[in-house]
């Protein structure tokens, strides 16, 4: 039998659940239903780069944009103490981080309604040590807070990978010409770790910037990010060509910013490392 044939399956996955789909989307999108005829139209189009609309994509931007920068800075001292050949407890370590990705993504957003609400478990415990209560719930805060603790293992999973593929013949021949630790994390290890860096920047900003639950459960019913702005015109409002139009100009953005992403990191492999 062909290896061609071994591909069949693969091609079947990408044509019902990704070519279709894109098509359906892209028809909804150009189209629109006017006296029982079916007509060419972009007022979905028009529609998304009205004002009101244009600030819902970009507080979704921003706020994608500031929780991958938080994963990023939390994310990559962990993977690399997980990664670090002293460090004896990283199996440990690596368990605590892998267990709250067992509980459902939902419940595990669920959970922070109850940690964060005004007669919540953190304020209970501001209170009981005589500090002032927080109230956060339904704002910018909450919202990036559950952006990072949900989607901080993907940042930090895929740097831990590129630090423990990195030759440590490598940081020995740095450290014997004199480079002392800083130099040696500046110069070697870091700039051998991008592709992983790359990697995490891409799985938390995709899905911080499309995810709905988050921003619906702690960001409350009138905190709207794209995400929320797309179902809503799927399920609540019926325009199935807004809603259309509004996913493939988040398609864009992302694809974009993909793009960008992709060209720093042929830009990082063509430097040198000493």
């Amino acid at each position: 039998m062909s290896r061609k044939w071994l591909a069949g399956p693969y091609l079947i996955w990408m044509a019902l659940f990704i070519l279709i789909p894109m098509i359906l989307v892209m028809y909804y999108a150009l189209t629109r239903t006017v006296g029982g005829q079916t007509v060419f139209t972009l007022r979905g189009f028009q529609m998304a780069f009205e004002p009101m609309y244009l600030h819902v994509l970009w507080r979704s931007v921003r706020v994608a944009a500031i929780s991958t920068a938080i994963c990023l800075l939390l994310g990559y001292p962990v993977a690399y103490i997980l990664a670090s050949r002293e460090f004896s407890q990283k199996s440990t370590l690596f368990f605590l981080f892998a267990v709250p990705m067992w509980m459902n993504y939902l419940l595990r957003t669920y959970a922070w309604l109850s940690i964060l609400e005004n007669n919540g478990v953190l304020n209970n415990i501001l209170n009981a040590v005589k500090l002032p209560s927080l109230n956060i719930l339904y704002t910018d805060q909450a919202v990036i807070l559950g952006m990072v603790y949900n989607f901080l293992p993907f940042m930090i999973l895929p740097i831990r990978t590129s630090l423990m593929k990195i030759d440590y013949s490598l940081i020995e021949s740095a450290q014997d010409l004199g480079a002392n630790p800083p130099t040696v994390f500046r110069r070697v290890v870091f700039p051998l770790s991008i592709p992983g860096v790359i990697s995490g920047i891409t799985m938390v900003f995709m899905p911080a910037a499309t995810t709905f639950i988050i921003p619906s459960l702690l960001g409350g019913g009138q905190y709207v990010l794209i995400g929320n702005l797309i179902e809503r015109q799927f399920l609540s409002a019926y325009d199935w060509n807004f809603g259309a139009a509004l996913s493939l100009i988040l398609m864009v953005v992302i694809l974009l910013s993909m793009a960008i992403i992709n060209k720093v990191d042929k830009g990082s492999e063509g430097g040198t490392l000493m």
